[in-house]
């Protein structure tokens, strides 16, 4: 079933764009797939590694703990699309993280099946949570829009607990990861002293000792009033949860 609604999916995508699926992007370098590491991360026969950008699927092999929930299926899903095919990536931005992974849009460009925008297939299963960041959130808005759809019909990590919003305090500073939390906006916090790359503000969370730490691109966060209540993504660490990008902040929904 979850095939055929890749398919079904992907066929409507692109019928009317075969030829430039991504054309706000930079084509990049093409390759054939032959191993997937989790359900964002491949490899191609040139050795390149591949991190599929502006999606944050289930670690497999997180560096503390045990593979996350879903994280297997989210592996075999983006393995079932892609192993053995050949695919094209597209920079929207930055092109290699720290650890020379290529950060990229990812497109199968074969023959063996249908032309697939990898990025925003598995946004749409639910096998992958959008993650924005300012230089590389071209088509952002459509993986949020694949991604709310995804929500709404609690398809894959949707389906799970352990990927709910969570109200910020029943978390404490010894957190950490990537975390969809609910929240009320509170006064400003005080900047810190050693802070190497200043914020644009930070907020006090009501009835939690934990920080919202927000972005300078971020920054409309900043202005909103006191008592707002809020639904906000972000990376959890250190008592802080950092809000990168202003699509991962929007007002709580109602039940």
């Amino acid at each position: 079933m979850i095939r055929n609604r890749v398919w079904m999916i992907c066929f409507i995508l692109f019928a009317c764009a075969r030829d430039a699926p991504l054309p706000d992007m930079q084509p990049g370098e093409t390759g054939r797939v032959t191993k997937v590491i989790d359900g964002d991360g491949l490899i191609l026969d040139t050795g390149q590694r591949v991190r599929l950008i502006s999606i944050v699927a289930p670690a497999l092999s997180p560096p503390e703990g045990a593979p996350e929930p879903h994280s297997g299926e989210s592996a075999r899903l983006l393995e079932d699309m892609t192993l053995g095919r050949r695919v094209q990536l597209f920079y929207p931005g930055l092109t290699r993280d720290r650890y020379d992974r290529a950060l990229a849009h990812v497109v199968t460009i074969d023959s063996a099946g249908p032309r697939l925008w990898l990025n925003h297939e598995m946004v749409a299963l639910g096998a992958a949570r959008v993650r924005l960041f300012a230089s590389t959130a071209a088509r952002g808005q459509d993986l949020l829009e694949a991604d709310q759809t995804a929500r709404d019909e609690a398809l894959g990590v949707w389906a799970l607990s352990e990927y709910a919003p969570r109200a910020v305090n029943t978390f404490d500073v010894s957190n950490r990861g990537f975390k969809m939390v609910t929240a009320t906006l509170g006064d400003m916090a005080p900047r810190l002293e050693d802070d190497r790359f200043a914020p644009g503000c930070r907020r006090r969370l009501q009835d939690t000792q934990i920080t919202l730490r927000v972005d300078r691109e971020a920054m409309s966060v900043c202005g909103m009033a006191n008592g707002t209540q809020v639904e906000l993504l972000g990376w959890l660490a250190d008592g802080e949860i950092r809000l990168q990008h202003p699509l991962h902040v929007t007002l709580q929904r109602g039940p």
